[in-house]
């Protein structure tokens, strides 16, 4: 892995900042069917188990107590507690149809919750959760696999730290965005720093492995000097890893933007100015640009799995278990099992009929084809390692580079010009210029773009 730092040349970004995936999967979820049936599920449960990958677990908990003015998450909005209990016992349902499916023998070395908010639900109820999942599935208890839940720390107390610790977790994840008071005004979204200080000290009191933090830059009423001061007051806090999100103002897909004025919101220019700032804040900082909004620091796992060329990348983003097949529930979770993603019902009375009549949520799925099985393949090393050796995919795969991938080779011609990719024989190679494009240069791999070019609406790559 070339760990070369980033070149910024704002006009080439300018000119290639184009809408696009962001391939936390090949293919991406537009391309799910409707018809997918659980006999197809089954089938790939099956494969897996002869397998014997290890496990990768994702539970759903979509509740929140407040609504984020920017999210574009799956998400229930309600102050009642009382709304989690029938939704933890159609997912302990969801999970007990599923688990005898699964060998029981085959180890979880990855586990995550996210939504919504986690802890949403109370410590008594994170406490049934996971034992739920530990007499269903075969969880280690050597506090060896990573096992990570998402945290929002204006809504968490002190106390729960411990408690998930206890419970097995080992890695948190908080949702910082900003620390500016007028920006968290405008997004409805509050955490302050002594708030997140405390959290941090009781993680590292506890033992967790790992912090890392969100950011978004874009956020209404955000401006260069007070996103840096939130970056510094970040980096004194020295999480293991960070997230730089580009905000995507969709209000047309997503009803809880409308409340946000859009004349408040950064103007392109300034925008890109900041990212160009924090990237170069974080990497004098000490931390290394893994791709794709993702930062850590040079001993955390990810850099190291990334300097060995073991990065992957699933739905939860990059990730050190690629080798795991991901099993998901709750409502809208999506499992990647064997070569099949299925993915459950997005609203909770679809997820809840389901169940109440003995089926597997299933809302929709795709069996992925040979083709897409390649490109995935060129897709995930690009976005992990910004090198594509061509020679180890033409051995794997069993084809010729140049007369498989022949189009797209003269459509990178472009790009190499502009020196975003270099181009040999043996090798692509993402230049330092061309990695905060990468998913523009993904995209000349994607098959599917031409033809859902204008039914998918994408947010802009950078």
């Amino acid at each position: 892995m070339n760990c070369q730092p980033i070149r910024w040349n704002t006009e080439l970004i300018r000119r290639y900042d184009l809408a696009g995936p962001r391939y936390t999967s090949y293919p991406t979820a537009p391309q799910f069917r409707e018809n997918f049936t659980s006999a197809e599920l089954t089938a790939a449960i099956d494969r897996s188990n002869a397998s014997q990958r290890p496990l990768s677990l994702y539970v759903h908990i979509p509740f929140c107590d407040t609504v984020c003015y920017y999210c574009a998450c799956n998400k229930i909005v309600t102050a009642n507690k009382n709304r989690a209990r029938p939704y933890l016992d159609n997912l302990y349902e969801e999970m007990r149809m599923l688990a005898p499916l699964v060998d029981a023998q085959r180890q979880v070395n990855q586990l995550h919750l996210g939504g919504g908010t986690p802890t949403f639900i109370s410590d008594g109820e994170m406490a049934e959760l996971m034992a739920n999942l530990r007499s269903l599935f075969a969880l280690r208890d050597d506090d060896s696999g990573e096992y990570s839940i998402e945290v929002h720390p204006g809504r968490m107390n002190v106390s729960t730290v411990a408690h998930l610790r206890s419970l097995g977790f080992n890695r948190l994840s908080m949702g910082i965005q900003d620390f500016d008071a007028d920006v968290q005004q405008a997004v409805n979204r509050f955490n302050s720093v002594d708030q997140v200080t405390a959290l941090v000290e009781a993680a590292r009191h506890e033992g967790f492995h790992s912090l890392s933090m969100d950011l978004i830059y874009g956020l209404p009423r955000q401006n260069l000097a007070s996103f840096d001061k939130t970056l510094a007051q970040v980096i004194e806090l020295a999480p293991d890893r960070l997230s730089l999100f580009n905000y995507a103002h969709m209000p047309h897909l997503f009803k809880t933007q409308r409340q946000i004025d859009a004349a408040t919101l950064p103007a392109p220019a300034l925008k890109l100015r900041m990212l160009e700032f924090a990237i170069d804040r974080l990497t004098r900082a000490g931390y290394r640009y893994i791709g794709m909004d993702h930062f850590a620091k040079p001993d955390d796992p990810l850099a190291l799995a990334q300097a060995r060329g073991e990065l992957q990348r699933n739905f939860q983003g990059y990730a050190t278990h690629g080798d795991c097949d991901l099993f998901a529930f709750g409502v809208s979770a999506i499992s990647a099992i064997d070569n099949v993603f299925v993915q459950n019902h997005k609203q909770i009375d679809d997820y809840t009929r389901a169940l109440n009549g003995k089926q597997l949520p299933l809302a929709r799925g795709l069996a992925l084809s040979a083709d897409d099985r390649l490109r995935q393949a060129v897709i995930r090393e690009l976005t992990c390692q910004f090198a594509l050796d061509i020679r180890a995919l033409e051995q794997r795969f069993a084809i010729r580079f140049d007369d498989y991938f022949a189009a797209e080779l003269e459509a990178l011609q472009p790009l190499a010009k502009d020196k975003l990719v270099t181009l040999t024989p043996e090798q692509i190679q993402v230049t330092a210029e061309g990695r905060l494009l990468i998913r523009r240069i993904c995209m000349v791999f994607d098959a599917y773009l031409k033809v859902e070019a204008q039914q998918v609406k994408y947010s802009r790559i950078i």
